[in-house]
């Protein structure tokens, strides 16, 4: 297992479209473990594949209840809306004000290849679309209504601690 180099915005990659995993094997399994220990490096609660220099559809996401590991995702359903600050490794002491469903069911592949759907609402439903949306080439920032000044960044990890 490795700390990968999380790609900064501003690099093309982070705009490309990923491709779907066809080969569950060690190459993989790699992978995740790596987008793993990056992801608790980092101190995130996701990591997509772009983010780390890979074109496929793959994220990792621990909210505080664990890993979970999510390969060829499709959001298949969407209810309410909630609207929160939201950041991204890959763009440091950047926030923005996001709007996104309050709760998603997803549909995705474990590292073994086995389908699974799970539906999860709050911070897991945020992360679970922000993570999907790097898959298609899209940052919090095209979805932002607005991005928050540093007294509001400063306030917010006040609040966090």
């Amino acid at each position: 297992m490795a700390i990968r180099n999380i790609v900064q915005f501003g690099e093309d990659i982070l705009k490309k479209e990923c491709r779907p995993v066809e080969k569950f094997d060690h190459k993989l399994r790699q992978l995740l473990d790596d987008m793993q220990d990056t992801l608790y490096e980092a101190n995130g609660a996701g990591l997509a594949a772009p983010q780390v220099g890979v074109l496929r559809q793959i994220c990792v996401i621990d909210v505080g209840d664990g890993l979970v590991e999510f390969i060829n995702p499709e959001i298949l359903s969407v209810e309410g809306e909630q609207t929160g600050a939201e950041g991204c490794l890959s763009l440091p002491n950047e926030w923005g004000v996001v709007t996104r469903p309050q709760k998603v069911t997803v549909r995705a592949q474990n590292r073994k290849g086995k389908w699974f759907k799970t539906t999860a609402e709050d911070l897991f439903a945020r992360c679970i679309c922000h993570e999907v949306d790097h898959l298609h080439g899209t940052v919090f920032t095209d979805k932002a209504s607005r991005m928050l000044t540093p007294e509001e960044i400063e306030q917010l990890q006040k609040e966090q601690q």
